[in-house]
């Protein structure tokens, strides 16, 4: 594929990242990592170039977030100073998984299927509603076991951590889906400044594909907090479940013919 081709290729599969990014919190990662696979990316490229890309679109899409007031600041500062130390061991582990990256990418896929079923089959509470616990459970070590999880899978995998924050902010903490997606994007970003840093010391980032995916993510992820500040709970969940799965069962069957 010519150069030329290729980055404009890029910049719209970072669009596309980018909405679903705003849409789901979970950093765009889970649609532009097996894209970027797809165009021609290694393994390990395909886990560090995706992590310059996740921090213009989690600004983009949270300061949408934050004028209608669905980000958890308190939540967002807790979860971060745990999961920021954790990215940097999970980018500095990333290379000691066996596989050549591949069960690194299978282990991803899986996490997004989870995911998908959760969004899906949310908890419901006594009253009928959804969304988690009756009442918040944001104890300070509640947060900080999801922060470190997160920020690990954020560097390990590339992926922001966001497909692991969704559903435990939304059914162990007991956020609604809005704050639960707002407050998510939110921590995504601060997590992958010190993976991105981490993965390009390892020289894991080919800034072709990084910059390319940047320059596509910001508008996107913008359209996708609109989407869903504007949709209603019960399409919200429903779409964001069918998408997530369908990526996620595309996305393994792909690696795991690579490993034969």
């Amino acid at each position: 594929m010519a150069l030329a081709l290729q980055i404009a290729v890029t910049v719209a599969v970072g669009v596309l990242g980018g909405v679903l990014s705003g849409m789901f919190g979970v950093g765009g990662a889970a649609i532009t990592t097996p894209a970027i696979r797809v165009l021609g990316a290694s393994a390990f490229q395909a886990i560090g170039s995706t992590l310059p890309s996740i921090l213009p679109s989690s600004v983009s899409g949270s300061l949408r977030y934050h004028r209608e007031h669905f980000i958890r600041g308190r939540i967002v500062l807790v979860t971060s100073a745990f999961g920021v130390p954790a990215s940097v061991v999970g980018s500095r582990l990333s290379r000691s998984v066996p596989g050549d990256g591949h069960w690194l990418m299978i282990a991803t896929a899986v996490l997004i299927g989870f995911t998908a079923y959760r969004t899906a089959v949310p908890v419901v509470r006594a009253d009928g509603t959804t969304g988690g616990l009756d009442g918040l459970r944001d104890e300070w070590w509640t947060l900080g076991l999801i922060g470190v999880a997160a920020g690990a899978l954020s560097g390990l995998l590339g992926i922001g951590g966001g497909i692991l924050m969704v559903p435990a902010f939304s059914s162990w903490v007991g956020l609604p889906l809005r704050p639960t997606i707002a407050t998510s994007l939110a921590c995504v970003g601060i997590f992958a400044i010190p993976g991105t840093i981490t993965h390009a010391y390892l020289g894991d980032i080919d800034w072709t594909y990084a910059l390319a995916l940047a320059a596509g993510v910001i508008p996107g992820a913008h359209i996708g907090a609109r989407f869903t500040i504007a949709a209603d709970e019960r399409s919200l969940r429903s779409f964001v479940a069918a998408t997530l799965g369908v990526i996620a069962l595309v996305y393994a069957i792909g690696e795991i013919l690579a490993l034969r």
